[in-house]
C-alpha cells in the first residue's frame, strides 16, 4: 500500500486512550467556570449594576453606557483572577463559522509602565475589518468597516486565555451581516406574538422564550487517516470510497458500549463544555460506525445557538489532543447513515408553562392546542421557506436518503392527537354551539394529557415532528448553525399567532364568547392545514406521490430550495416584524447562493486532482504489473496453455484500462463544466449551472473510482478505505 496509508494505519494501531480527569468528581463544582455569569456578576458587580444587567437581560432593555463601564471593569477583573490577557468580541459572520479579533489589556503608559484596561465602549463595541466576510453586496469590499456589538443576554466566557464577549455584527450602515441579530429580532417577535395570545388564558404571563435543546451528530476518524484522505481535509467528506463489506447493516453500533479512545474523548469535551456552562447531558453511539452524539438540557434559543457553535469549537480542539478529526458533514461516508442536528424547540413562559405541554384542565388544553395548531398552520403556510433554512450543500447529500427526513416539509403529531384536531374539525361550528356541544368538546380536549402519555413515539421518516410537549425539527444539518432555522421558525410562528390573535379579536368584537371565537379559528386553521401532516413513512416513494397530490413542494437542491427567502411572500414576512429588509434578505441570497458555488467547486477540483495525480497513476501501476506478469506467462507457456492461463489477468486488464479511460474521460468534461459555469454571471444562475451541470459527473467519476479500488491490489491502493476510516477507533 502507498507509504502514507501505510504509515496512517500503523499509527493508529499505536494509539492508547488519553487520561482525563475532570477538575472535580461533582459537576457543580466546576459548571459554568468559566462564564461570567450570575454567580460571577453578584461578586464582581456592585448590587445596584447586577440589578441592573439582570433586568436588561431579563427585559431587553439597553445599558446606559456608565453601566458597561462599571460590567467592563467587573468583567476584566474576574477574567484576569484566571489569568486572562486578551480579549474579543465573539460572533457569527455569514461564513457558517464563528469569528473573533483578539485585542490585549495591555496598554503602555506615558511613563514607560503598563496597564491593563479595559472600559464600557471596548465591551459593548468594536471594530472589526469587515472587508473580507461576505455582505451580498451590502458594502464594497474596499469599505471595510463593520461593527460588532455586545449581546448582554449571553454570558461572557472565557477560552484559553482569552475572554469571549458574544455579540451582534453589522455593517457601517447598519445592515445586519451575522446570524445573532435577525435571530434575536426572530425571538422578540415571536414573544411579543405569544404574550398577546397567551393573555387569553393567563393574565399573569408577560414573557414567552422559544426554548431550543439540539442533539449534535458527528463523526470521529483518526487524526493519521484524516491527514492521508485529501477529500476529508479539504472537503469534509469523502469524493470516493466503495463500501465495507460491514458498515451499519448488523445495527450493532447504536447505543452500543462506546469505544475506550472515544469515551476518554467525550469525557474530555465534556468538562471543557461544563466549564464553559453547556449543559451537555447526553452521549451515545449513532447509527453508522465511527458516528455519535451528544445533546445538552434545553436553553433559551440564542444562549443554546452560542453553547451549539462553542461546543463544535471546543470538540475540534479536544479531538485533536487525541489524534482524532470531527467530521460535522452533513454525509461524510457514502452509503451510511449522514448526520443531523436535530432542533427541539418549544415556547416557555414567565409563570413558568411549556406552551406545547397540555394541562389537566380544558382551559389549558385549549391554549396547548392553540399553539399546537398554530405552529401547523406556519409550518404548512411557509414550508418552503422552512426548507430555505435548511438548505446547504452538504444537506443536499442527506435529505431524503434512507436515514434522514425528506426535502419535502411536514409534520407529524402522531395518531392520537392527528384524531383529535379531526374530531375538532368535525365538531367545532362556524355559528354558536350548543351547551352540550361545549360540554362534550371540553370532556374531550380534558383527555389530551391522557391521550399523550400513550402517544411518545417518534417518526424518524418525519422533519418537523412533536415528540410530546416540543416540535423536533429533524432536517437540519449538523454542519449548520441552529441561528438560520431558529429564526425562519420563530418569524413565521409569531406571524401565524399575530394573525390568530387579529382573527380571534374580530369574532369576539360580534359577540361571540372568546373561547368559541378561539375554537372557531383553529378549526378553520386545522382544516387549513392538513395537507402538511403526514403520519406515514417519509422515505416512501408512496409519500412522494401523495405529497405531490396535497400539493407540498419536494425541492431537492439547495439553489431552487433558496429561492422560498426572496418570493414576496418571505420579504414582505421578514419586513412585516423587522427581521430582514428587503436588501439584507437578497444580499443573503447571494450568500447562500455563492457559498454553495463555491462548496461545489471546491469537491470538484479536490474529486479532479485525487482521480488524475493519485487514482489513475495508481490503477496503471498496477494494470503494469499485471501487463508484465502476462508477458512472463506467454514467454513460459505454450499459446494453448497461455491463452487459458492469462484469460482472467486480460480480461482485469481491459477492466482497468475501460474504468481508467472513463474516469479521465468524466473528470475532462466535469473541468470544462466547471469552466462554462465559472463564466455565468449572476449569483443563482452561477450555483444552479454547478448543480446541474457540474454535480452530475460526481456520482459518475466516482462509480468507476469504487469499482477501481476493489480491482486493483490493496497494497497499491493510495488512500485509506472504508473499513479503516470506519472502524478504527
Amino acid at each position: 500500500m502507498s507509504v502514507l496509508r501505510f504509515k496512517a494505519l500503523e499509527s493508529v494501531y499505536t494509539r492508547r486512550p488519553l487520561e482525563v480527569e475532570a477538575p472535580s468528581d461533582k459537576i457543580s463544582d466546576f459548571y459554568a467556570s468559566n462564564v461570567f455569569g450570575k454567580k460571577a456578576m453578584r461578586e464582581f458587580l456592585p448590587d445596584e449594576v447586577y440589578k441592573l444587567v439582570m433586568e436588561a437581560i431579563e427585559k431587553g432593555i439597553q445599558l446606559d453606557r456608565k453601566i458597561a463601564d462599571h460590567v467592563a471593569m467587573g468583567m476584566k477583573s474576574w477574567a484576569m483572577t484566571k489569568g486572562v490577557t486578551h480579549y474579543t468580541h465573539w460572533f457569527q459572520p455569514l461564513t457558517g463559522t464563528t469569528a473573533e479579533k483578539h485585542d490585549s489589556f495591555f496598554q503602555p503608559t506615558l511613563d514607560g509602565a503598563a496597564l491593563e484596561v479595559f472600559d464600557g465602549g471596548q465591551l459593548v463595541q468594536q471594530e472589526p475589518d469587515a472587508s473580507s466576510f461576505p455582505s451580498g453586496g451590502i458594502r464594497n469590499t474596499f469599505e471595510a468597516r463593520g461593527y460588532t456589538a455586545w449581546d448582554p443576554t449571553s454570558a461572557a466566557f472565557i477560552m484559553g486565555k482569552t475572554l469571549c464577549i458574544p455579540t451582534i455584527f453589522v455593517s457601517y450602515t447598519g445592515e445586519a451581516l451575522d446570524h445573532k441579530a435577525p435571530l434575536l429580532k426572530a425571538l422578540h417577535a415571536m414573544d411579543k406574538a405569544a404574550v398577546d395570545v397567551c393573555q387569553y388564558f393567563d393574565k399573569n404571563v408577560t414573557k414567552v422564550t422559544a426554548t431550543l435543546g439540539w442533539e449534535q451528530e458527528y463523526f470521529l476518524v483518526d487524526a493519521a487517516l484524516y491527514t492521508a484522505r485529501p477529500d476529508l481535509m479539504l472537503t469534509g467528506r469523502t469524493v470516493f470510497g466503495h463500501s465495507s463489506a460491514k458498515d451499519q447493516q448488523l445495527e450493532d453500533h447504536y447505543f452500543g458500549s462506546i469505544p475506550e479512545r472515544v469515551n476518554a474523548f467525550m469525557r474530555d469535551f465534556e468538562v471543557e463544555s461544563l466549564k464553559l456552562g453547556i449543559p451537555v447531558k447526553t452521549r451515545h453511539n449513532e447509527v453508522a460506525p465511527n458516528q455519535f452524539e451528544c445533546a445538552p438540557i434545553f436553553e433559551e434559543t440564542n444562549l443554546a445557538v452560542d453553547h451549539n457553535l462553542l461546543l463544535m469549537d471546543v470538540m475540534e480542539k479536544v479531538a485533536r489532543k487525541h489524534n482524532f478529526r470531527v467530521l460535522f458533514h452533513e454525509k461524510p461516508f457514502a452509503g451510511i447513515n449522514g448526520s443531523g442536528k436535530h432542533n427541539n424547540w418549544s415556547m416557555a413562559t414567565n409563570t413558568g408553562k411549556n406552551l406545547l405541554s397540555p394541562g389537566k384542565t380544558p382551559k389549558k388544553n385549549l391554549q396547548f392546542l392553540t399553539f399546537f395548531v398554530n405552529t401547523i398552520k406556519a409550518v404548512h403556510e411557509h414550508a418552503d421557506l422552512l426548507r430555505a433554512s435548511i438548505a446547504h450543500a452538504g444537506n443536499d447529500h442527506r435529505l431524503g436518503a434512507n436515514e434522514a427526513p425528506p426535502a419535502i416539509i411536514s409534520a407529524f403529531i402522531g395518531s392520537q392527537l392527528d384524531a383529535v384536531l379531526n374530531e375538532l374539525e368535525e365538531k367545532v361550528h362556524t355559528g354558536k354551539m350548543s351547551p352540550d356541544e361545549k360540554t362534550e368538546l371540553k370532556l374531550n380536549i380534558g383527555k389530551i394529557p391522557e391521550i399523550l402519555l400513550d402517544n411518545t413515539d417518534r417518526n424518524r421518516t418525519s422533519p418537523f415532528a412533536f415528540t410530546g410537549n416540543k416540535f423536533e425539527f429533524r432536517a437540519v444539518g449538523s454542519s449548520q448553525n441552529c441561528a438560520g432555522a431558529m429564526m425562519v421558525l420563530n418569524t413565521i410562528v409569531a406571524n401565524q399567532l399575530t394573525d390568530f390573535k387579529i382573527e380571534v379579536d374580530k369574532i369576539i368584537e360580534k359577540g361571540v364568547d372568546k373561547e368559541e371565537a378561539i375554537l372557531q379559528v383553529l378549526r378553520r386553521y386545522i382544516i387549513e392545514s392538513k395537507n402538511v401532516r403526514f403520519e406515514g413513512n417519509g422515505y416512501s416513494d408512496a409519500w412522494v406521490k401523495e405529497a405531490e397530490k396535497r400539493g407540498l413542494s419536494n425541492i431537492k437542491t439547495t439553489p431552487q430550495a433558496l429561492d422560498a427567502y426572496v418570493s414576496k411572500k418571505s420579504i414582505e414576512l421578514f419586513k412585516r416584524f423587522d427581521i430582514h429588509s428587503e436588501r439584507e434578505i437578497k444580499a443573503r441570497h447571494d450568500i447562500y447562493l455563492e457559498a454553495y458555488s463555491k462548496k461545489i467547486q471546491i469537491e470538484s477540483r479536490v474529486m479532479g486532482d485525487l482521480a488524475l495525480n493519485q487514482i489513475i497513476p495508481t490503477a496503471i501501476e498496477y494494470q503494469n504489473l499485471l501487463i508484465n506478469n502476462v508477458k512472463g506467462l506467454k514467454e513460459i507457456f505454450s499459446a494453448s496453455e497461455f491463452k487459458t492461463l492469462a484469460e482472467v489477468q486480460i480480461a482485469t486488464i481491459k477492466e482497468v484500462s475501460e474504468h481508467i479511460s472513463a474516469i479521465k474521460t468524466g473528470v475532462e468534461a466535469m473541468i470544462e463544466a466547471r469552466k462554462k459555469a465559472n463564466k455565468v454571471e449572476g449569483a443563482r444562475a452561477h450555483a444552479i449551472a454547478y448543480c446541474e451541470k457540474v454535480v452530475p459527473f460526481f456520482e459518475t467519476i466516482r462509480y468507476h473510482v469504487d469499482k477501481l479500488e476493489l480491482l486493483v491490489d490493496d497494497e497499491y491502493w493510495p488512500l485509506p478505505k472504508y473499513r479503516e476510516l470506519l472502524f478504527n477507533r
